[in-house]
């Protein structure tokens, strides 16, 4: 038994070794490692304390290699679940809410986190004449780190009920009209003037008068009538 001991104390030991810092958690959980290299790695929990009128809250989440990555969740000071935000290369990525201390939601976001090794994005182009038709990918360079991108809901505080909605595409503000879209991502116009073509299907679609209809009945198998134009000539 005592050998047993001395093992599990032997790995214990080897596996703090690889960090430089770290805490023991209330439940024994190895919290707030940084490694050999000075980075976070793990599960860690943050606290910030009130500063200049601003609450203080705690936060728990995890680090790869000093960023961000996947849930975290924001507690006020007293204890009470104020955001759940998640997180990709050190980012916003995904939904975000945010509640009021008593639990009513606050705010939902919506973002778009970049990927610095590859800082592009493919996007769909939109016909013009009809905007649910895709007529062309184009490759776009996304600027910044995280990007607006999605639907973002504001919440009556009280009632808990949608007092507003704004839809984001790629940090742009989306105003409800592609063609009048003051941004980069308005729908090309595939279309050239000089070549134009007139549609006249619609003409060709469109019903007799009913003077025409009896008109032909009542002629139909009679030989045509030679009809005086007003023309002049011979």
């Amino acid at each position: 038994m005592r050998y047993i001991l001395l093992i599990f104390l032997l790995i214990s030991l080897s596996g703090f070794g690889q960090w430089k810092s770290y805490s023991i958690g209330p439940k024994g959980d190895t919290l707030n490692c940084v490694d050999m290299n000075g980075k976070k790695q793990g599960r860690w929990v943050n606290r910030y304390e009130e500063l200049r009128g601003e609450p203080g809250f705690e936060e728990q989440g995890v680090y790869i290699n000093n960023k961000k990555e996947g849930q975290w969740q924001q507690f006020s000071l007293m204890g009470d679940l104020v955001a759940i935000e998640n997180y990709r290369w050190g980012n916003k990525n995904g939904r975000n809410l945010y509640f009021t201390k008593v639990g009513q939601p606050l705010r939902e976001e919506s973002w778009k986190a970049v990927n610095p090794d590859n800082p592009y994005d493919t996007v769909d182009v939109y016909d013009l004449k009809d905007p649910s038709k895709v007529v062309d990918r184009v490759v776009v360079k996304l600027e910044g780190f995280t990007l607006k991108h999605g639907t973002w809901k504001y919440y009556d505080p009280e009632y808990g009920t949608i007092i507003k909605t704004e839809q984001y595409q790629l940090d742009k503000l989306k105003t409800g009209n592609p063609v009048a879209a003051d941004d980069d991502l308005t729908p090309i116009d595939i279309t050239n003037n000089s070549k134009v073509k007139t549609d006249t299907s619609a003409k060709k679609s469109l019903p007799k008068p009913q003077a025409i209809l009896d008109y032909e009945k009542k002629n139909a198998g009679k030989k045509k009538i030679k009809v005086r134009d007003g023309s002049t000539g011979y």
